[in-house]
Parts: structure tokens; sequence; C-alpha cells
């Protein structure tokens, strides 16, 4: 086995002021101020930009990337912000909205491919429904895949990634597992497309984020991980490792078993915690976690797991990984 060491990234949007329905956290910074901050934080030496809405100037951004010693994760595009797409944009029983939709994937692969990004990732929060009775779920597939068709094969070299979420900001989205996001690529046709895995969000919607990853890194498809953590009731992008930590050990563990070399991007949300302490937290447990597991015998830990007594593999937790001996 291959020894990868993980890259972090942070999502940009989480590097300034933040809010919930009540209050607004930390202070307003421009994308300046926001990658001076990024490249202050241990271990960081990447950015999911969010377009159009945070960045849409190509050369600056690019020279502001040079600059701070920051990469690009991936270009994160926003298809539920408009007051068009409010009641869905890929699915929007509007042709011309719908249109409006992929216009924004495409525009968002042309601002990848001008800022040297390798994938630009989406989550379609507004497609999804609330009540019974609520829309022809036939038809509304129809119309996610053919949006989502049209949109990926526009610069495959650019490949989209789906983000997929049990709800918000629908009551219930349409693309909410991982198996369905599967379903609805291999509906789609497109092998030069991916999937964002969100621990929490898999968490969030009764997923194991292991088995997850085990399922998709046996797929065609490949996949790009935000890492967090929340309780399992709704997405409140925690720190990682602070309500499930042993689902978190296992979910590094598969990563490592299937060599995925691409970013850990932070999808982590600083509301009442310092910002940079924040992003520490994720970074320094992770590599303190990963290392750990490389050291573990890779060997018996499998034999383990493919055996019938869990009782013994409960014990190898205890001393190897838990160092409870």
């Amino acid at each position: 086995m291959k020894k990868i060491m993980p890259k972090h990234a942070v999502i940009s949007a989480f590097l300034g002021q933040t809010k919930d329905r009540f209050h607004q956290y930390n202070e307003v910074r421009d994308l300046e101020d926001k990658l001076v901050l990024a490249s202050q934080i241990p271990g960081v030496s990447g950015i999911e930009a969010v377009f159009p809405y945070e960045v849409n100037d190509a050369p600056g951004l690019v020279a502001s990337l040079q600059k701070h010693n920051l990469s690009l994760s991936a270009i994160n595009v926003n298809v539920k912000a408009e007051p068009e797409f409010r009641d869905g944009g890929l699915t929007s029983t509007d042709k011309a909205v719908r249109g409006k939709a992929v216009r924004f994937i495409k525009e968002a692969k042309d601002f990848a491919k001008a800022v040297g990004a390798n994938k630009v990732t989406c989550c379609p929060l507004g497609d999804g429904y609330e009540f019974n009775f609520h829309c022809n779920y036939a038809q509304m597939w129809k119309y996610l895949v053919d949006s989502l068709r049209r949109a990926g094969e526009y610069l495959p070299e650019i490949p989209l990634f789906i983000e997929y979420k049990p709800s918000e900001t629908r009551g219930r989205c349409f693309v909410d597992t991982a198996a369905k996001t599967l379903i609805l690529l291999n509906d789609i046709g497109l092998e030069e497309m991916g999937i964002t895995v969100d621990f929490g969000h898999s968490m969030y919607g009764h997923e194991n984020p292991a088995e997850v990853v085990a399922m998709l890194a046996e797929s065609k498809y490949s996949y790009y991980i935000h890492i967090n953590d929340n309780d399992a009731k709704w997405d409140w992008d925690y720190m990682v490792g602070t309500r499930h930590l042993l689902d978190y050990i296992e979910f590094l563990y598969y990563l490592q078993e299937y060599e995925y070399d691409d970013f850990l991007t932070s999808d982590t949300s600083p509301t009442r915690w310092d910002i940079k302490g924040t992003f520490e937290v994720n970074t320094r447990l992770t590599n303190k976690l990963w290392n750990r597991l490389y050291e573990l015998d890779r060997d018996t830990l499998r034999a383990l797991i493919s055996g019938r007594d869990y009782l013994k593999t409960w014990a190898f937790i205890e001393n190897e990984i838990l160092g409870m001996k």
C-alpha cells in the first residue's frame, strides 16, 4: 500500500462572516483577507472557492493564490441562491430556469479551467420537495438527469462532482444519499463525473461514511472529500472527530486503503469558535489519526475485518487504535 500524506483545504466562505437564522459570526473579510488567513492555518495548502458569488476574477484569483502559496481543491458552484432557483434550479418546471442553472455550472467549469482547478463541485440543495404529492418525482428525476448531463458533458476535462445531502434548503433533497447519487450518475452516463462525499452529510443521512468510501472506490466514478462532524440529527459542521471519532477513524482507514490522494476539504463552520483554531483542529487531528493508522499492522487488521469474531477486532481497536493496553 502506497503511503500518502493528506492534503488539506478549506472552503473559502467559512473564512469570513457566516450566519444562521438568529446570529452572525466572525468579521466580514474580502477574498484576499480570507486567503491570508488560510495561509496561516498549519497544514492547509488549498482552497475550495465558491463561484460566482465569491470568486469571478480569474487572473486576480490566480495571482492571490500564488502570492499565498495556495492551491485550488475545487470550484464550488452555487445553484441555489438566485431568486429563480428558490423552488429548484436544475429541476425547475420552467425550462429557462433549468437553462440558467446549467449555464451557471458551465461558467463555473470555464472559470475552473481559467484558474487551474481540476474539478467543479455542486450541491443541488434547492432541488427537492417538502410534502406528499408535492411534485412529479419521475419528471423531476428526468429534469435532474438532463440538466446535469448537459452540464457534465461540457468541458469534460473539468469533471463535475455532485455533492449529496439529505435536506436543506429543501425538506428533502432529490440527491440525498451516496447510493442515489451513484444511480444518478449511471443514468447520466458520463464517466467524467464524480461524487463529493461530505462526512457530516453522510452521518446526518444515517449512512456509514467508511462504507460510502468503499462503495464509491469500487465504482467507476471519482470521489472527493469534505470533512466535518455533527450529531447525526442536523448538519452542524462541527470540527472533525468531536461527535463521531471512531466513525471518522474508520473513514480515514478506508481512504488509505483505497489510496485517496485528493484534498480533504474542511466544510466546517467556525461559529462560536476561532476560525484559525477550528481548522487547526481538523488538520491536526486528521494528521495524527492518519499517521497512527499507517503504524498499524494492516495485514492483521484486514484479516480481523474479514473474519467472523468481532470481539477480536474490538480488542485490536482498543489496544492498537485507542491505545488502551
